[in-house]
């Protein structure tokens, strides 16, 4: 029975190039001459500092460019607030990153509610989807790709 699964994931290569391409930058350009402005990278979370809340967001506009450049979508970034202390600030960004129960129980009832002819369950941070023809999978993931979601979707493991 042909069946695929909806994932949602960042290629973390893909991130840790982007935010090495961004320092880069940074430390190239004349406006952050003299400031300590970089972006880190600890697992899931990247931490942009800098002198003022001016050039945070400039350092977030890098890095922003930077990852959709990279191909990563940056619709799974969480934009945490601007603390300013003293002549330091940083922003922390969160990468969201698999399926939780709340958007899974939403894709379930999306789907269902659609009448197409499919199985849908909810395995840990994705979701399967199985049915007895392949187009009935792709009117699936046509529904998926058309409905707007807070998260970036990806389908992968398709098989006949």
């Amino acid at each position: 029975m042909p069946s695929f699964d909806v994932v949602s994931e960042v290629n973390m290569q893909e991130v840790r190039n982007a935010v090495d391409q961004a320092n880069r930058e940074i430390s190239t350009r004349f406006d952050f001459k003299g400031s300590d402005a970089r972006v880190e990278q600890t697992e899931d979370t990247l931490t942009l500092h800098a002198s003022s809340e001016f050039q945070v967001d400039q350092v977030m506009d890098i890095l922003l460019n930077k990852l959709a450049k990279r191909g990563v979508d940056i619709a799974c970034l969480d934009k945490g607030k601007v603390e300013v202390a003293g002549t330091k600030a940083r922003q922390s960004v969160t990468l969201r990153q698999g399926i939780n129960a709340e958007l899974a129980k939403k894709i379930v009832k999306l789907i269902k509610d659609s009448k197409i002819k499919v199985q849908v369950s909810i395995q840990g941070e994705q979701v399967r989807v199985s049915g007895k023809k392949r187009d009935d999978l792709q009117e699936t993931i046509t529904l998926l790709r058309q409905t707007k979601l807070d998260l970036p979707l990806q389908y992968t493991n398709f098989r006949d």
